[in-house]
């Protein structure tokens, strides 16, 4: 039994009321840890040490492998987490904003995920070649989130509906790897305008250079 898994009630066994509060505290912990992790993967250039993130989630170290017993574990806990947010952030930026502005806005979120993803790059390979790190669908769910961004603006004609939503994928995946070497936050940006401007109906296009 991973350490990480509560012990099993024997039979007849209460549990007590204090024990919700410590699984409240356990939840909270492992919050926090993922949180840390996040954000110490986006900044860093390289490996970063597990004490680091424990002491930026505010537990100690033993807290930490109690949650996460190998750096790959917290590794593919930080990887889901912000796959998860990337692509469900598309309806809710289309529910906020138009189209156009709503895809603009999801290409920065799935910038910030790419540069979390450098901070923790070596492990996740090594962890998808060994099997220890399950292979996510990153591509496929990247693809439908820009696909479903797409179809909404060619619907109410803010976008162009000509677009296969796996070229657009390819098109951001070559500005990531283009500037990674770089970290120019400024290039990318400009890159992404671009982008952007590629996916406008001509007519807006037009209008745009006049």
């Amino acid at each position: 039994m991973s350490s990480s898994e509560p012990a099993p009630i024997a039979s007849g066994d209460i549990p007590a009321r204090g024990d919700h509060p410590v699984r409240a505290d356990a939840r909270r912990n492992r919050e926090h840890l993922v949180a840390a992790a996040r954000a110490a993967f986006a900044a860093a250039e390289g490996p970063v040490p597990l004490e680091v993130i424990a002491r930026k989630a505010g537990v100690g170290i033993g807290t930490l492998y109690r949650r996460f017993p190998t750096r790959e574990a917290l590794v593919e806990a930080v990887y889901a987490a912000e796959l998860d947010d990337v692509a469900t952030s598309a309806p809710v930026l289309l529910a906020e904003f138009p189209p156009e502005v709503a895809l603009r806005a999801w290409m920065d979120r799935y910038a910030a995920f790419v540069s979390t993803k450098r901070g923790m790059l070596d492990t996740l390979r090594a962890g998808w070649a060994s099997g220890r790190i399950a292979t996510p669908a990153t591509r496929q769910r990247i693809t439908e989130a820009i696909g479903m961004i797409l179809a909404e603006g060619a619907r109410v004609g803010s976008l162009r509906s000509d677009v296969d939503p796996e070229d657009v994928t390819a098109m951001l995946l070559g500005v990531f790897f283009s500037t990674a070497a770089g970290n120019t936050p400024q290039q990318t940006s400009r890159l992404l305008d671009l982008v952007l401007d590629a996916l406008l109906p001509k007519d807006e296009q037009a209008n745009n250079s006049a």
